[in-house]
Order: C-alpha cells, then sequence, then structure tokens
C-alpha cells in the first residue's frame, strides 16, 4: 500500500506519461510524412538540389549545341547551386540540431514504450495460455475421476449382482430351485389345468 491509501497502478495498466505529450510536432510518423516535414522545414535543400540539376541539363544541352561559353556558365552554376546546397545542409544541421535531439529522444521513448507493449501482450498470451492449460488439466483429472467412479460403481453392482446369484443358487441346486418354483418336470400339466381353471 503506497501513503496515499492506493495501491500502485502497474505501467501496463494505462498510456506511459511523456515529456513529449503537449507537443503537438511529437508523432509517430511514417516515411512520407518525415519526407514532407523534413521538406517543410528546409525547403533551400531540395531547391539547391534541383537548382544543381538544371545547371547539368543546361551544361548538356549547350555541349550538344556547341556553345562553349554557354557550357562553362552552366559548369560555374551547378558549382554554385552545389555550394548553395551544402551551406543550406550547414545551416539547417546547425539551426534543426536540438529539434533533431528532441526527436531522437522522442524516438527513443516511442521504442521503449513500444517493446513494453510487446512484452505486455507476450505476458497476457503466456497467461492465457498457462490458464488454458490449467482448464485443460482440471477437466481431465475431473472426467479421470469420474470414469474411475463409474468404473467403482460398477465393480460394486456386479460384485452385488455376484453376491445375489451365489447367495440364491448356492443352498439348492437349479433343478431344485426350478421346482420349487413350480416350473419342474411334468409341472406343465397342472398349470395348464389352473389356468383353464381360472378362465
Amino acid at each position: 500500500m503506497s501513503g496515499s491509501g492506493r495501491e500502485p497502478v502497474p505501467l501496463s495498466a494505462g498510456e506511459i506519461p511523456s515529456s513529449f505529450d503537449d507537443n503537438p510536432e511529437f508523432f509517430e510518423e511514417g516515411r512520407a510524412s518525415k519526407l514532407w516535414r523534413k521538406l517543410r522545414q528546409e525547403p533551400l535543400i531540395p531547391l539547391g538540389g534541383l537548382a544543381t540539376c538544371y545547371a547539368l541539363y543546361m551544361a548538356t544541352k549547350s555541349i550538344r549545341a556547341g556553345d562553349h561559353h554557354q557550357t562553362n556558365r552552366m559548369f560555374r552554376a551547378r558549382i554554385y547551386a552545389q555550394g548553395f546546397t551544402l551551406v543550406a545542409i550547414v545551416a539547417g544541421s546547425i539551426f534543426y540540431q536540438d529539434e533533431r535531439l528532441k526527436r531522437r529522444t522522442f524516438e527513443k521513448a516511442l521504442e521503449e514504450k513500444k517493446a513494453l507493449e510487446k512484452r505486455d501482450k507476450w505476458l497476457r498470451e503466456l497467461e492465457a495460455r498457462d490458464a488454458e492449460d490449467r482448464a485443460w488439466r482440471e477437466m481431465v483429472t475431473q472426467t479421470e475421476r469420474e470414469s474411475n467412479e463409474v468404473v467403482r460403481e460398477a465393480k460394486e453392482s456386479l460384485q452385488r449382482v455376484k453376491g445375489a446369484v451365489e447367495e440364491k443358487f448356492s443352498s439348492k441346486s437349479m433343478r431344485e430351485r426350478i421346482v420349487d418354483d413350480g416350473w419342474g418336470p411334468g409341472t406343465w400339466v397342472w398349470r395348464t389345468k389352473e389356468a383353464w381353471r381360472r378362465m
């Protein structure tokens, strides 16, 4: 019991609180949403990449056309575009360093939460299987008890019938017993006469 008089709640009972709960920026995201977020945060990097590709395309076109001045200008533009892209990458990494550290911390906490949920699910599955195993064992034990009881009762009734038969036919022979019951040799005539008389 805790000091407040309530029992402590296990961690698996609810969601694990996080310091990122109050920040809507941090949520579990897929690849497409992550790419879109990075494009919105640092739009200069794809812009520099597009400028580099455009300069290379125009340089190739001017080489085919045989314009050496345009080719040199486009190669210089390519170098400037690559330098601009590199500066944008470095500036973005410096500017968003804190946010990246926070996101890494968030992703680590998310992985730990998923691992805990997976472990809890695994434990619940083991408990369910253990309960099924116990129920199955109890059912088998109950069935064995019932079958043993039936066998015991059958043996007892067989013993009783055997004892009654032995008691009935032990003192007299079978022929004597049949004669005493009125079914001996020659009694059928007497029984027939009695039956006609009653009619």
